[in-house]
């Protein structure tokens, strides 16, 4: 079985958020667990937790399926030692709010240059940051999201997710969430069966397997290379759909939640059936 949803929106409360994946016949989900575009929030009270649990009960989905994303506001590479910490507090504050929902996972990006930075010292500032936060929370995983390039955003090249892992103190509390779209724009081909063999096996090569945590299936609206993050629904960019049969069949992915972030939500239970229907009974 493949656990299939997609970010679906906590407005209203976290509780939300279960019921919204139930709706379009999720088994996973992604959240924000506060205003992703917010430095502070108020804490989650005991009924937002008591009642975000009990939901996922009733949507029978569980904590390992779900995938929290962190605030867009954070930089954990950022050159400015004030503004870092800031985003260390932050990343901190949100692990908390995982934790008090009982979930496992929280999904992150690396961190960008700003072009005040070489590569190499905005990569050390982050695994710097990490350490900082590893150390001061406990039991959720932070998994990497890959990005697509653009701007001054890291974590494009595989290499650059190797270097994050293999320099942070504690490896089995990091683990990569793989965006489809992003690792296109980079220029990770997935389309064809030999495409898709080349691109994952180098990932396995760099990276590791047994890091992959959970991954972002959107479409891209730009050609392979592009370094543009524009998402498009299943099927209707470059990717194509057989970029998703590839994802869906690949032995090698465990039971990890596997997340639609495709433009329009309209649809995304039409999109989350077509997924399951790409699983090829032999596989």
């Amino acid at each position: 079985m493949r656990f299939i949803g997609a970010h679906v929106s906590a407005s209203g409360g976290v509780e939300n958020a279960p019921l919204n994946a139930k709706k379009i016949g999720a088994n996973a989900f992604a959240l924000f667990v506060k205003n992703q575009r917010q430095w502070n929030a108020k804490p989650l009270t005991s009924e937002n937790i008591k009642y975000f649990k009990k939901n996922c009960e009733l949507a029978n989905i569980k904590s390992e399926h779900i995938l929290p994303h962190n605030s867009y506001l954070i930089n954990l590479g950022h050159y400015d030692d004030e503004k870092r910490q800031q985003s260390i507090n932050a990343f901190i504050d949100e692990i908390q709010r995982v934790n008090e929902l009982g979930l496992k996972m929280i999904n992150f990006h690396p961190g960008s240059h700003l072009n005040a930075l070489s590569e190499s010292e905005c990569l050390y500032l982050i695994v710097k940051s990490l350490d900082e936060i590893l150390d001061k929370t406990q039991n959720v995983k932070l998994v990497i999201e890959n990005t697509a390039g653009q701007g001054s955003n890291l974590g494009y090249k595989f290499e650059h997710l190797a270097y994050i892992i293999e320099n942070v103190s504690d490896k089995n509390r990091i683990g990569i969430c793989i965006d489809t779209c992003h690792a296109f724009a980079a220029g990770y081909d997935l389309r064809s069966k030999q495409a898709y063999k080349n691109s994952m096996q180098e990932f396995d090569a760099v990276v590791g397997y047994e890091y992959l945590c959970g991954m972002h299936l959107n479409d891209a609206k730009h050609e392979l290379g592009s370094k543009k993050d524009r998402h498009e629904s299943i099927g209707k960019g470059y990717l194509g759909i057989d970029a998703f049969k590839n994802i869906i069949n690949d032995e090698n992915i465990g039971q990890i939640p596997l997340v639609l972030e495709t433009i329009d939500e309209s649809i995304w239970d039409k999109e989350i059936e077509i997924l399951r229907n790409l699983k090829e009974t032999n596989v």
